[in-house]
């Protein structure tokens, strides 16, 4: 994760440097002793307060504490997104809140996606609907079109990312947010939040005229 200096308890966050689709897919990801470590970091706060601004997210950064414990950080992790009755409360998984497709028919949207840039999920990691599976496409995506070398390459490839982003992504993840910030509040919402306004952000770029 870039940071300014070496000094966890000081160092800011470079957000220019870093891919906001792999920091979110970081954080959302199953918890690790790790994860915890590093989001724990006291400089993380006013980083992301930053970002808050940087979006032009709505209304005031909120109120955001990390974790007191890793026990915490997991129960809390397994409680919103991976238990629950039917279902958990914030199902980290597109056809869990677009109820308008089947959810066959969703992870085969995802699938044909992928396939245009050669990439295969893991079934016995994830399924194709998965917030982390659909957040490393578009990581791939981005990096894709960061060294492509030529212009048509690199419209046919924002065009890609718009299309994921406006068929997939924001199809879900606003409701996702909605929901998260609805419950008990925890750090996860914050960050949901900041995610789903990325991604609104990324696509209106995208779709932005180029300028002559």
């Amino acid at each position: 994760m870039p940071v300014a200096s070496e000094s966890s308890n000081t160092a800011r966050l470079e957000w220019a440097d870093l891919d906001l689709y792999r920091f979110f897919a970081f954080v959302f990801a199953s918890p690790s002793r790790e994860r915890f470590d590093i989001l724990a970091r006291p400089a993380l706060r006013d980083a992301l307060a930053d970002l808050w601004q940087q979006l032009r997210c709505p209304g005031t950064f909120p109120d955001f504490a990390w974790f007191s414990s890793y026990e915490e950080y997991e129960a809390t992790y397994i409680a919103l997104f991976d238990v629950g009755i039917p279902e958990p409360p914030v199902p980290l998984f597109e056809s869990a809140h677009d109820k308008t497709k089947p959810a066959q028919e969703i992870a085969l949207e995802n699938t044909w996606f992928y396939d245009t840039l050669g990439l295969k999920w893991d079934p016995g990691c994830a399924v194709p609907d998965y917030l982390i599976t659909q957040l490393e496409f578009l990581a791939a995506v981005r990096y894709t079109l960061e060294h492509a070398q030529d212009d048509a390459a690199n419209r046919d490839l924002a065009q890609l990312e718009t299309d994921f982003l406006s068929r997939h992504m924001l199809n879900w993840l606003p409701t996702a947010a909605a929901k998260l910030d609805s419950l008990s509040p925890s750090a996860f919402g914050p960050f949901m939040s900041l995610l789903a306004v990325s991604l609104r952000n990324r696509r209106e770029v995208n779709d932005a005229p180029a300028a002559v």
